[in-house]
This record gives C-alpha cells, sequence and structure tokens, in this order.
C-alpha cells in the first residue's frame, strides 16, 4: 500500500472525493516518478554516448566545418611534424564514455621527440608491427591530459594530421585555407 493510502476520515474528509484526490496524488507521484527515470535515462545516455554516432570533427575559429570522421571504436590520433626536432609524432587518445578524450600514448620517429620535447618518465619502446612510427611511450601519468576539446595550429610546418581507425588519414593542414591556421579538434554525435 502507498503511503496514505488508508481510509480518509475525521473532521474535514469530504467522503466522495477521495478516489479523486488519491487518483490525482497518484498521477502527479507517477509523473514525478517518470520525469526522474526519464532524466536518468537522459544523463545515461549522454554519458554513453546516446544512440547517435560519434565522430572527430574539426572546426576553424568561426565553427566551420573542416573535417568529420566518423569514429568506428573509441581511439584517434593526431599526428604531426614536430617543429625542433623536424620528424613525425602522433598524440593518440582515447575517447571517455561522456565525450570527452584524454591522451594516452605518444609515438615518434625519434626517441628524442618522446625523452626530451615531451619529457616522459618512462622509457620509450619499439612499435608494435604495423604501427606508423617506431617508437612509443605512455604520458606522464602525474599530468593526466583529458580534453573536452583541444585547439591546435594546423599549419604547412607542423602538418597535423588526423588518423582514425577505418578511415583514411585526414590531412588537416591542407584543409586549412584561411590566414588563422587554428582549428579546434572536438568529439560531436550526430
Amino acid at each position: 500500500m502507498l503511503p496514505g493510502a488508508g481510509p480518509w476520515s475525521g473532521p474535514g474528509s469530504r467522503g466522495s472525493s477521495r478516489p479523486l484526490l488519491v487518483r490525482r496524488r497518484l498521477l502527479i507521484g507517477m509523473l514525478a516518478l517518470l520525469a526522474a527515470i526519464a532524466a536518468a535515462g537522459g544523463v545515461v545516455a549522454v554519458a554513453t554516448g546516446g544512440e547517435g554516432e560519434q565522430a572527430v570533427t574539426v572546426r576553424g575559429p568561426e565553427g566551420e566545418l573542416i573535417a568529420r570522421v566518423p569514429l568506428d571504436g573509441d581511439t584517434f590520433a593526431v599526428g604531426y611534424r614536430n617543429s625542433i626536432y623536424r620528424t613525425l609524432a602522433e598524440e593518440r587518445y582515447r575517447v571517455l564514455p561522456d565525450g570527452r578524450f584524454e591522451l594516452v600514448e605518444l609515438a615518434a620517429e625519434q626517441v628524442a621527440v618522446l625523452e626530451e620535447y615531451y619529457a616522459v618518465p618512462g622509457a620509450p619502446r619499439p612499435s608494435p608491427p604495423g604501427d606508423r612510427l617506431p617508437f612509443v611511450v605512455e604520458p606522464d601519468p602525474s599530468r593526466p591530459a583529458v580534453f573536452d576539446d583541444l585547439h591546435i595550429a594546423a599549419t604547412d610546418l607542423g602538418e597535423r594530421t588526423l588518423f582514425v581507425p577505418g578511415s583514411d588519414p585526414v590531412p588537416i593542414w591542407q584543409r586549412v585555407v584561411t590566414e588563422d591556421p587554428s582549428v579546434i579538434l572536438d568529439i560531436e554525435e550526430s
């Protein structure tokens, strides 16, 4: 029995209007319960990516779409030519359930990029067979890098390229045709 669903009696009791009041209270209670369930479901849908397809997007500083690559999994990488060492490197990310993304691995042609430029505490190791670059290392765990979005410069010097498993590489630096090479990398849901 629901709380307060017992017989209605005492001073001021209205006799036959009791069932109507009970039905109203039950209806209000049910609506509140359904609203709470719907709100919780919405939070779960947002946290798990909902029903839509997630994609890595690259937008210009004014919000114009430069690239959109659907995710087939939860990883992607941004490759570039390091301006100091002039060799290729990659920052590899994993998409989190809430739509943010986390730096999980660094890769490079030269060990010096990983040891000196990124100053990682762990020793770089040879990449597994088939990797695009010969050396990899985990980022510094004392400095977690989790992003809502990532602002990067897509210059000709840096040759920024987006890598999403199952898709062709996207040379972002070739698609930015404005004087401002700033781009914003994000995870969006359709």
